[in-house]
């Protein structure tokens, strides 16, 4: 087995389900100490009790005192930072009239902000460590689609924000990679607008183009490890990203095409009804 990150102290925010557990254990196993960070001890308690390289700590991102005092916890434990991978990240659904200022706003402090707050507090760190940087984006950053507008705009900005800390950390050892995978096996569809979780919602993503969270943690290790600066991944995820980037009309006639449909069908049942 390739040993690219041994001895290595990683962080993980938004570690303890999904892509982000998926990363601990490949990363454990490559020889790095772990450590995860999330909201909720459970899940990333159950994770550290798999694997003696993992260790846990509760931190949410929206909080600016919790991420500085992890990160200091970090290296007072193991004594340096060498790669932090921003994953922490939720979807808010529903369409722009609808939804509250509030909702936006807890979107892009958890997507946007978090990464931000993480990657500040690191960077004293990583920079003594000739780190890196990875930051999870989405194919979603590439597509305006309805009813997921937060959280396109959150991952867009992410996008961007990978794009200008690479040029700012160029020459300083530190390298900053952003990935955006397609449709990977997470939790994230348990997550309501608030941010709470639900057990019972249901994940209505096409089964068939879902990627397993590890073949999608192998996937960021090896941009992480030749410090690319921007990786796509996933076959529909490349595919998605060409069209937002370079016929996003073709992805506008589909959801109006498809939204019309709807209606008519809609319109039809109704008059059938009355009938």
């Amino acid at each position: 087995m390739s040993r690219r990150f041994e001895n290595q102290v990683v962080w993980i925010t938004g570690g303890g389900t999904g892509i982000g557990r998926a990363l601990a254990l490949a990363l454990a196993e490559e020889g790095a100490k772990v450590v995860v960070s999330g909201r909720r001890a459970a899940p990333l308690d159950q994770l550290a009790s798999q694997h003696a390289a993992i260790s846990a700590r509760v931190c949410d991102v929206v909080d600016e005192q919790q991420v500085a005092d992890t990160v200091a916890s970090i290296v007072a434990e193991h004594g340096a930072l060498h790669m932090t991978v921003a994953n922490a990240g939720y979807a808010v659904a529903g369409g722009v009239e609808e939804l509250a200022l509030a909702d936006w706003r807890r979107q892009f402090d958890v997507n946007l902000f978090g990464a931000v707050s993480t990657v500040k507090a690191a960077l004293p760190h990583l920079r003594r460590a000739d780190g890196r940087v990875v930051l999870v984006g989405s194919v979603m950053a590439f597509l305006g689609l309805p009813r997921n507008a937060p959280y396109s705009a959150s991952k867009a900005a992410l996008r961007l924000l990978g794009h200008a800390l690479s040029a700012e950390l160029h020459g300083s050892g530190v390298s900053c990679t952003t990935v955006h995978p397609g449709f990977v096996a997470t939790d994230i569809y348990k997550v309501k607008n608030d941010g709470s979780i639900d057990d019972q919602r249901a994940d209505r993503r096409p089964r068939k183009l879902i990627w397993s969270a590890e073949r999608a943690a192998q996937v960021v290790l090896s941009a992480a490890h030749r410090r690319r600066r921007e990786l796509v991944f996933t076959g529909h995820g490349k595919l998605g990203a060409f069209i937002g980037r370079h016929a996003p009309w073709l992805t506008h006639f589909a959801m109006t095409r498809a939204a019309g449909k709807k209606r008519t069908d809609a319109l039809a049942r109704g008059k059938a009804s009355k009938s």
